[in-house]
């Protein structure tokens, strides 16, 4: 036993050199390097020719200057000859930032010391090239986001205060109290805050945070007390939108919904929380170029050690008309009460604008994927099926105040003016009296109906890339439910953007499925309207009549002719509210009017003419 143990020593010992005139390097370089990677400095800096305070100095702050989140040193060849001795490694860094791996061979050299070995020191140990002086450091640039533009490539993002809060990392006496502070005020990660104060370039202004003015505001006092915390006002193309409803709304760094999808902090980091900018997140915001870099004393960057090159953002073209949509908002802006508008081109299905105002402590108006009851709006798809029938405009139809069909009494709601014993049914279209189109829906079948509403892209499987709804209507089992289906009350649900589709067919011949971003070659859905010149000229001729002297002659405003029709129905699920339409065309823009009202009235058509007049009369 005492034999065999002492040659396990004997054989330990020639491998380890101590029997050997020339002792190999090897297991020097293999210490130095695995008491390096594990953090174990002073180990690592014994091991040098150098001061073993600065060495273990600058062998921790090498990477932390990184925020690097991992280490991992392998020994590569290793040549010698006589008392000194060369060594290489290969070193992988991650950097913490989404798991960019950084690697690159280092090299050092080595002399004899006694009976041992000492790795001669200088900062070029821990990179090549690297001098006293000098450290390391990351410099990461988020590419500026692109815009969401109109039809004409100008952006929908209007130039809007915000304020950014920074740091000069150089200046800081404690980055990590800056840091901790900072965090508490805006809800980010304090250490991933912290690591970018360390790996950032000294003396360079650091963008942390972006705020819009209304969180600034709020946090204001408590910003100004963070030791070392710079905050700047800027202008930018960010939060505010002439087209908000479809545009969206953009976060900065301090949305939550970057933290709760475990997205690592990044200043300058932007997204998308809704509309538009949250469904093209990845095509508006790009990515980011990062780069390692050797610093000077003087915070310049003296070499580029690494680069992972991003890319910018892509603008994204909408369909939107910046010039509809100003005139859609200008109509809308000073209203009471909740309403929207969607103007949509009748020979393509384009949306040219979609605008929403909301009332204080009213209920908001969806105009893509609102599911509303028409009421006589709804004559301007009913009214060709009844006329396909030969059924005539000319036919004396009763507008009186009460009507029963199939055992249901429908009502006029608001009341209409006495249009004589017998009035002609263009009469009765004029004034959108509901109850001569529940008597001349006896001329109709379910079915006759049903097929109306599907080529008017009623119930039509299209797409968007918002939310939307194409409106739905039951086939009619009865005449009272038929009766109630043709004045646009029953189970008829639509959007303000469904009638507006439905005008544009009216304008061109041809429903057309709606589109909201330019993209060539892509259709979409057409439907050619089936019914005879005389049907279209005659339903174009009852709904100029209904501008020009029936219940929408609100909208009826000089220059090119207006032609649309109107509707009022209870809300439903808001009671006492009202939703007052006016549906129509002038010249190449269709549109839709929906206001919420207390009380039946022209608030529809009267918006419709404010939109048409900010519009222009040559439109």
């Amino acid at each position: 036993m005492v034999a065999a143990a002492a040659a396990v020593v004997l054989v330990t010992g020639l491998v380890l050199g101590w029997a050997s005139p020339d002792p190999t390097a090897e297991p020097t370089v293999q210490a130095f390097l695995l008491a390096w990677e594990s953090g174990q400095y002073r180990t690592a800096a014994s091991m040098t020719t150098g001061d073993p305070a600065v060495v273990a100095r600058e062998l921790s702050g090498a990477y932390r200057q990184l925020d690097a989140a991992d280490l991992v040193l392998r020994i590569g060849a290793i040549s010698q000859r006589g008392g000194t001795a060369n060594a290489s490694f290969n070193a992988s860094i991650d950097l913490g930032r989404g798991g960019l791996p950084w690697t690159y061979r280092g090299r050092f050299a080595l002399r004899r010391a006694g009976a041992g070995w000492k790795v001669i020191w200088s900062p070029a140990v821990i990179v090549p090239g690297l001098r006293s002086g000098e450290r390391l450091a990351v410099l990461t640039t988020m590419p500026r986001r692109a815009q969401l533009v109109d039809s004409a490539g100008k952006p929908l993002a209007q130039p809007s205060l915000a304020y950014v809060a920074g740091v000069r990392p150089g200046a800081l006496k404690h980055p990590s109290a800056t840091a901790d502070d900072l965090a508490r005020v805006t809800g980010l990660p304090a250490s991933q805050m912290l690591g970018q104060i360390v790996a950032a370039p000294s003396v360079a202004f650091l963008k942390l945070v972006h705020l819009r003015p209304t969180a600034y505001h709020r946090l204001r006092r408590r910003l100004h007390r963070i030791p070392g915390l710079i905050v700047r006002q800027t202008k930018t193309r960010l939060f505010d939108s002439i087209a908000p409803t479809i545009s969206g709304s953009v976060g900065t760094e301090t949305a939550s919904v970057l933290r709760e999808n475990g997205v690592p902090y990044q200043p300058g980091t932007t997204v998308g929380l809704s509309g538009l900018q949250q469904e093209f997140q990845r095509t508006l915001a790009g990515t980011p170029t990062t780069e390692v870099v050797v610093q000077d004393a003087a915070g310049r960057a003296a070499a580029v050690l690494k680069r992972w090159p991003g890319h910018r953002g892509t603008a994204v073209r909408t369909t939107v008309d910046s010039v509809t949509q100003r005139a859609a908002d200008s109509a809308l802006s000073s209203l009471p009460e909740s309403a929207a508008i969607v103007a949509i081109r009748p020979g393509s299905g384009q949306i040219l604008a979609v605008a929403q105002h909301t009332a204080h402590g009213a209920p908001a108006v969806s105009p893509l994927a609102g599911q509303y009851r028409p009421a006589q709006a709804f004559t301007i798809i009913s009214t060709p099926a009844l006329l396909a029938t030969g059924f005539s405009a000319s036919t004396p139809t009763p507008c009186d105040p009460d009507n029963t069909v199939g055992g249901e009494t429908f009502s006029n709601d608001p009341p209409e003016p006495d249009l004589g014993i017998q009035p002609l049914f263009s009469t009765d279209f004029a004034h959108a009296c509901g109850t001569a189109f529940t008597s001349a829906s006896l001329n109709l079948n379910p079915k006759g109906l049903i097929s109306a509403t599907k080529l008017f892209g009623i119930g039509a499987r299209w797409r968007l890339p918002l939310p939307f709804f194409t409106g739905a209507v039951r086939l009619p089992t009865d005449y009272a439910q038929l009766a109630a289906d043709s004045i646009g009350t029953g189970s008829v649900r639509v959007s303000p953007l469904d009638m507006a589709l439905a005008a544009g067919a009216i304008q061109s011949g041809s429903w057309h499925s709606p589109s909201l971003i330019s993209r060539s070659g892509d259709p979409g859905l057409t439907r050619r309207l089936p019914w005879s010149g005389a049907v279209a000229s005659q339903l174009r001729a009852l709904m100029r009549a209904a501008v020009r002297t029936g219940a929408a002659k609100a909208a009826n405003v000089a220059g090119t002719a207006v032609y649309g029709q109107v509707g009022s129905a209870p809300l439903g699920q808001d009671k006492g509210l009202h939703a007052s339409w006016f549906v129509g065309f002038r010249g190449d823009v269709a549109f839709a009017v929906l206001v919420f009202v207390k009380a039946p009235d022209a608030s529809a058509p009267s918006a419709a003419a404010r939109f048409l007049r900010a519009l222009g009369a040559g439109s």
